[in-house]
C-alpha cells in the first residue's frame, strides 16, 4: 500500500518541480534558439509577463538570450504616457511596447545584467551601444538608472549622462531640470537635464525641424533626427 501511494506521489513532485523561466537567457539556456515572444516570470509562477526575447547569432552576437525591455519599429504605439503605465507596462511584446519599470527593477535586483541597444536609421545604417552594467532601483528610489562600461558599436555613447537618474513622466518630474524634460521633450526617461537619449520620444519618421523630441541617440544621429528602429535588451553578465 506504501509503495502504491509512493508511486502516485513520484509524478506529482516531479510537476511541482518544473522550472518558470526568471528570463530569456534562462529559455534560451534550455536550446531554444527562434527569436520571438516567450513568457517569463520574474514576479513568480503566478504572474506570467510576455516579452520578446533574441535568441541564436543576431546583430554579430553569438550567445543571444537577450531579454527585450523596449522596441520602437514603426510608429504604431504612443510612448507619451503616464507614471502609471510606464511602471507597469505598456504595448504588444509581439510588436512595439515598453516592459515596465516594476519588473525591470525585479530582474535586475535577482541578477547581474549587461545592456544592448540596437538602432537604425531610415537610410538602412545599424549601430549598436553596449554596456557592461545596468540596472534599475526600486520605486522608492525613483526607479534609478545605473549604467557603466560602456563599449561603442558605431552609436556613440548618449546613456552614460543619464546615469544615475530617476525615471520622470510629465506626470511625475524627477529630472535635474528646473522644468519637467518629459513635457518638454514628450517623452519619458531617466531625464537629466534634459537628455542626450530619448527613446520615449515621437516617432517622427526622419529627419525632422522640430528639435529633441523625437526617438534620438544623439551621438549617432543628433536631436533633429528620429531613428526607424530603436530596442533596449538585456542578459545576465557571462
Amino acid at each position: 500500500m506504501l509503495r502504491f501511494v509512493g508511486a502516485l506521489l513520484l509524478p506529482l513532485l516531479v510537476l511541482c518541480d518544473v522550472r518558470f523561466p526568471f528570463d530569456c537567457d534562462e529559455i534560451h539556456s534550455k536550446r531554444e534558439t527562434l527569436s520571438e515572444v516567450y513568457t517569463i516570470f520574474p514576479k513568480g509562477s503566478s504572474f506570467p509577463v510576455n516579452v520578446y526575447c533574441e535568441m541564436g547569432c543576431k546583430n554579430e552576437d553569438e550567445r543571444g538570450g537577450w531579454t527585450v525591455f523596449h522596441r520602437r519599429l514603426d510608429g504604431t504605439l504612443n510612448f507619451y504616457r503616464p507614471w502609471e503605465e510606464y511602471e507597469e507596462g505598456f504595448g504588444n511584446a509581439a510588436g512595439e511596447y515598453w516592459l515596465g519599470l516594476e519588473t525591470l527593477h525585479l530582474l535586475t535586483s535577482k541578477k547581474r545584467y549587461e545592456l544592448r541597444v540596437d538602432m537604425e536609421d531610415f537610410e538602412g545604417n545599424r549601430v549598436f551601444a553596449k554596456y557592461a552594467t545596468f540596472s534599475v532601483g526600486s520605486p522608492r528610489d525613483g526607479y534609478k538608472l545605473t549604467v557603466s562600461g560602456f563599449t561603442n558599436g558605431g552609436a556613440g555613447d548618449s546613456l552614460t549622462l543619464h546615469n544615475g537618474m530617476k525615471f520622470s513622466t510629465f506626470d511625475r518630474d524627477q529630472d535635474n531640470w528646473s522644468g519637467n524634460c518629459a513635457s518638454q521633450y514628450l517623452g519619458a526617461y531617466w531625464y537629466n537635464a534634459c537628455h542626450y537619449s530619448n527613446p520615449n520620444g515621437v516617432y517622427a519618421w526622419g529627419a525632422t525641424k522640430l528639435f529633441a523630441i523625437g526617438v534620438n541617440w544623439h551621438h549617432f544621429k543628433g536631436y533633429h533626427y528620429s531613428l526607424k528602429f530603436f530596442s533596449m535588451k538585456i542578459r545576465p553578465v557571462a
